[in-house]
């Protein structure tokens, strides 16, 4: 459920903080004083499109911030585990940053998320429902995925199942087309990869062999320079007949400072130094001595490593600028090859897999199909109920089915709810007869039957409500308040007869501070409400017959909630 809601510079909004509890909260005021404003913010929490626009003049940014919590087995929490987002508290922070300069800023626990993240974990967390929502049910292409929500467990996992086949089928369908369409070029490209990848092989090229070839190319292009240097060195440290190297002379200056390195600490420190400088020196004259021993020409060598490099050369020419480079075009056309060698099937064997999952495909989505109708047949009972309980008893509600050999992403069915208002006529797509009221009616009553399923702990109704009155306004009201009993709630009406069913009621106030606009939330007390009611009940002059009217109704809601339980 949404616990607390934080808003700074949205709209008309300054600063706003609220929190709410469970059961149902309705939100009532005059027009334009920002109570959908309210309810954009929560959408935009949940994921939906920002603008520019929503950031209050002479400000530089918009925030708004939501504290949720869930069940324990709620979906909200997968979702935020598949992504890596900690909840260890059992609190979910949603936050959102719209900048005038356009850039989104979104968080969940403090993470930085992109607005898809955010949306597909709001979408779990909040259920947003306007008058334009119920342009949903004009749409028939969704009216399927509306019955599948409605049949759960079975039907999704028989479509799961559908959906995976029907992914193999279509990609095992594209690779017999394109072997139709493209024999030759299909052929070609397979020598191709054959011919690239047998020459990568056989050349055995190593990560870090130019390198090494290339310095022992120098060494044996440089050998007389290297061997003149080392011998010169080697003669120069050691001697040469009669006179002294260098070894030898600072062999007597160390002993020479060693007879008087007693004498005073600063000969002790030269006596030392020199010694160290002796050591250090004849380690040097051991490794001249070691590699005048290992120096070799080997004409024979550097010819094997120029033609050595010059295959690699030509590797990096055609495959890339570096042996890395090669090596990786390696990997993946060795992938590819494998790819294709595994469906290197001639195109009649590939028409007959083809053919053999397309029958499966059938069987299955005849399966599906069977258990979609099935669940039509549930689902017309409960709408059926719902609806009479709203005054539409008469009101017949079908769920259509265009059965098709065709295979679909969806199945083999095409789906489109029915509607016949009125006893005698014909059943006819509700989306070419259904009246406003009757969309809300309708899309209240499939509300409340999926409310149990859906798992969704905060659903929000944003004037829904509107064009109906009277008795039909008191049957709304009701089934708002019993879908309260198993989600969070949040309503705004203007109707006194469904703010009377609140367990909480704000009042949304506009008014002027200085030269700006705000918005202002209250929560109402008892004797409030009676006042805001009665508001509702009159219009613009309060009466006492207004204040006892209120009053009525909320002795009715008590009731009602009460029978209801």
């Amino acid at each position: 459920m949404l616990q607390e809601l934080s808003i700074k510079n949205f709209a008309i909004i300054d600063h706003l903080d609220v929190t709410f509890k469970n059961g149902m909260t309705v939100l009532t005021g005059e027009t334009g004083a920002g109570k959908s404003i309210i309810i954009d913010a929560v959408g935009l929490l949940a994921g939906g499109r920002g603008s520019v626009n929503f950031v209050r003049t002479g400000t530089a940014k918009a925030v708004i911030q939501g504290s949720f919590t869930f069940p324990p087995d709620g979906v909200t929490y997968r979702v935020l585990d598949d992504l890596g987002i900690d909840h260890d508290d059992g609190s979910v922070i949603l936050q959102r940053e719209i900048h005038r300069t356009g850039r989104n800023v979104c968080r969940v626990n403090g993470m930085l998320v992109n607005t898809s993240t955010l949306k597909r974990i709001g979408e779990t967390a909040v259920d947003i429902h306007g008058q334009n929502e119920h342009q949903e049910l004009m749409q028939p292409e969704k009216h399927l995925g509306m019955l599948d929500e409605f049949a759960c467990a079975k039907v999704a996992k028989l479509a799961a199942t559908y959906l995976t086949k029907y992914q193999a089928y279509t990609k095992l369908k594209h690779t017999l087309e394109n072997r139709r369409a493209n024999e030759k070029e299909w052929a070609q490209h397979l020598d191709m990869l054959k011919f690239q990848v047998n020459e990568i092989e056989a050349a055995q090229l190593q990560a870090g062999e130019e390198d090494q070839l290339t310095a022992e190319r120098d060494r044996l292009d440089n050998f007389q320079k290297i061997n003149d240097a080392l011998q010169r060195t080697q003669v120069i440290l050691t001697g040469e007949d009669t006179v002294p190297g260098v070894n030898d002379q600072l062999s007597e200056a160390m002993q020479a400072m060693q007879g008087i390195a007693d004498f005073d600490d600063d000969f002790k420190q030269i006596a030392t130094s020199l010694e160290n400088a002796y050591y250090t020196l004849g380690d040097a004259v051991g490794d001249v001595s070691s590699q005048l021993d290992s120096l070799e020409w080997d004409e024979g060598r550097l010819d094997e490593i120029e033609r050595r490099l010059e295959v690699i050369n030509q590797l990096k020419y055609k495959y890339g600028d570096s042996e890395a480079q090669v090596l990786k075009y390696y990997d993946k056309i060795a992938a590819e090859l494998k790819r294709m060698e595994a469906t290197d099937e001639t195109a009649d064997d590939l028409e007959e897999r083809v053919t053999k999952q397309a029958a499966e495909l059938h069987t299955l989505g005849d399966q599906l199909s069977d258990e979609r109708q099935r669940a039509a047949k549930r689902l017309e009972k409960a709408i059926h109920h719902e609806l009479a309980a709203l005054y539409m008893a008469k009101t017949v509600f079908a769920v259509h089915f265009d059965h098709s050999d065709k295979l679909l992403r969806t199945g083999l069915d095409h789906v489109e709810f029915y509607l016949r208002t009125n006893p005698g006529e014909a059943m006819r797509p509700l989306a070419k007869i259904a009246s406003g009221g009757e969309l809300s009616r309708i899309m209240l009553a499939l509300k409340t039957i999926f409310s149990e399923s859906q798992g969704v702990t905060s659903i929000i109704f944003d004037e829904v409500d509107t064009g109906v009155s009277g008795r039909v306004a008191q049957a709304i009201a009701e089934k708002i308040s019993g879908i309260a009993r198993n989600s969070q709630v949040l309503c705004i009406t203007h109707l006194p007869q469904v703010a009377a069913m609140a367990d909480h009621h704000f009042f949304i106030a506009k008014q002027i501070v200085g030269d700006r606009t705000e918005t202002k939330l209250t929560r109402l007390s008892a004797a409030k409400r009676v006042d805001e009611l009665a508001r509702m009940s009159a219009g613009t002059q309060v009466t006492k017959l207004a204040v006892e009217h209120a009053h009525e109704l909320l002795t009715l809601a008590d009731e009602a909630k009460a029978k209801a339980k």
